[in-house]
């Protein structure tokens, strides 16, 4: 049976896990024998060096590492110039797949081809695409992009005996996300999800980077702001991330500055990193709230328990304010490692669920596409899925056990809501949206429109992504993707009826149509992403990441 791997592709460490033959999550260690691997790339010269080794190099060479480029997917104006080359953040983060995928199968003696990478749950459409290209580029054929909560509660589900509600705060080093998860032992169902691509651990290091270096001007005196030099910055940057450890370890944590043969000693107590970023958590508070608002709408009025994932949670002062705020006594889960292995384990459902449903296919004569509807539907005669599952535990070595959890049901909503740009009564632009935020995916749905002015050769289909929630909303609020033009035929009165259908699919891909009601002429269009590496750029990062030596 093909293996699929699973790959937490994080903002500040990333890591790689696969499912074993008991069905047990399995990370697979770095060639440095650590667990995690620091996201982070040195260009030394003609290699490309990727983790500790990268993130060390930092202090030194500052131009030639580049780190927290997750928070850069699908930003058509980043890019990182190095030896007169330009490298774009799906060719970079392809360098750290490689590493990981390299060190394990030197590990485990065997090629790895497919995989799972997950993402966060707040991620459109563009950092979507690119998280999937990264893995392109690196060589590795992409089974699914996996929402980095629903991983996380994948991993803690698969041993849930009992129904509950959860809720996944999930603070990573770059991106906070905010999920409420229905679990049972048939399904794992997201009802909400929230957050922040641009809110992370990284921001509590700037706030502690920027006391730092405050304080050494009032100790020496000196007037220059010590950051902008690269290297004493990058210093910084890592003395930010070892105070805030033990910071979560002690209440003091004691430091030393030199710059320029000027030394200071600098105190720095954990009330004093709470104050500095007490704004910070408060926003993860405030995008709790929202979720929970929205959960209600769905008639999610309580949850049972609260997951803490992501390094960044370990924070005490987490902790400390969801009990304050919400009264409960929230888990912290496998911080550092669900993600992947829930991802490992999606991708091994994806495996088990295809031999199956082919098993049960031909047994019953059924195709592939009705098992699968008549599995999720629970259509299928019990005793024939256990026939199944028993033959796949044998040919595979699988626990039967392990077999059947497998069919466990994901089910997914959509981080964004998605519409087009048509006009009100007043004649103004507004979005009008057909797919809302947080509904089940895939999810399809059809508006009827009306041509704006008579005789009209054309109708331009303005394809928008927002975060709102509600149906029309004004232009400013969204961000444009997408088009696609639907021709005429002539002589159409205005308000000639137009219906426009939006499919969305589980990893995000939007397709649309149009079609016009008089010749029933249509446009088919899937949404072309207009903010990442493409076509013949995207064929020489290929060709490029071939020759390029990654450790």
């Amino acid at each position: 049976m093909n293996k699929i791997f699973g790959i937490d592709l994080g903002t500040t460490y990333s890591c790689i896990s696969y499912v074993d033959e008991y069905g047990r999550p399995v990370v697979v260690p770095n060639a440095e024998n650590e667990r995690i691997t620091p996201s982070v790339v040195f260009f030394d010269e003609d290699n490309v060096i990727v983790g500790d080794v990268a993130k060390e190099n930092s202090k030194m060479y500052p131009e030639d590492v580049v780190a927290f480029v997750k928070r850069a997917m699908g930003d058509e104006n980043f890019y990182f110039e190095h030896e007169g080359k330009t490298y774009h953040p799906e060719e970079i983060s392809s360098f750290v797949l490689r590493k990981l995928v390299g060190d394990a199968e030197n590990i485990l003696g065997e090629k790895i081809e497919d995989v799972v990478i997950t993402c966060p749950a707040y991620f459109g459409i563009n950092e979507r695409e690119a998280t999937r290209l990264s893995g392109e580029i690196a060589g590795l054929n992409v089974r699914g992009i996996l929402n980095e909560p629903t991983a996380a509660a994948i991993s803690y589900g698969m041993d849930s005996e009992e129904n509950k509600v959860v809720l996944v705060y999930d603070l990573g080093g770059g991106t906070f996300d905010i999920t409420m998860i229905d679990i049972n032992k048939d399904s794992i169902k997201v009802i909400c999800t929230g957050g922040d691509h641009n809110l992370g651990g990284k921001d509590w290091d700037d706030a502690l980077i920027a006391y730092m270096a405050n304080q050494y001007k009032e100790i020496t005196g000196k007037e220059e702001d010590i950051l902008e030099d690269k290297e004493t910055c990058q210093e910084l940057q890592l003395l930010a991330e070892k105070v805030k450890k033990t910071l979560s370890q002690r209440e003091k944590a004691p430091i030393s500055i030199n710059y320029e043969g000027e030394r200071a000693k600098i105190e720095i107590t954990r009330e004093k990193f709470d104050e500095l970023t007490y704004d910070l958590l408060q926003r993860t508070v405030s995008l709790t709230d929202e979720m929970l608002n929205e959960a209600r709408k769905k008639n999610y009025n309580s949850f049972d328990e609260i997951l803490l994932v992501g390094g960044s949670s370990r924070m005490p002062q987490v902790e400390k304010i969801i009990k304050e705020k919400y009264g409960i006594e929230p888990k912290i889960f496998d911080p550092d490692e669900a993600v992947s292995k829930g991802a490992a384990l999606y991708g091994w459902k994806l495996s088990v669920n295809d031999e199956l449903v082919n098993r049960i296919s031909l047994e019953t004569g059924q195709t592939p596409e009705n098992v699968k509807q008549g599995i999720d539907e629970n259509k299928i005669e019990e005793n024939i899925v256990e026939k199944a599952a028993k033959q796949v535990a044998d040919d595979t070595g699988y626990t039967l056990s392990a077999v059947k959890a497998s069919n466990v049901r994901v089910v997914n909503v959509v981080s964004k809501s998605f519409g087009v740009v048509t006009y009100n009564n007043e004649g103004k632009e507004v979005i009008y949206n057909l797919i809302l935020k947080n509904s089940e995916v895939p999810a399809e749905f059809t508006e009827r429109f009306g041509t704006h002015d008579e005789n009209q050769d054309n109708v331009l289909i303005r394809v928008v992504e927002d975060e709102l929630n509600d149906r029309v909303i004004d232009f400013e609020y969204g961000k444009e993707i997408g088009q696609a033009e639907l021709m005429l035929p002539e002589n159409l009165p205005a308000n000639s009826p137009i219906d426009i259908t939006f499919k969305l699919n589980e990893e995000g891909r939007l397709d649309i149509s149009g079609i016009e009601a008089v010749e029933k002429r249509e446009v088919k269009t899937a949404i072309d992403t207009s903010s990442v590496i493409k076509g013949k750029e995207l064929e020489e990062a290929k060709e490029r990441n071939k020759n390029i030596e990654v450790s």
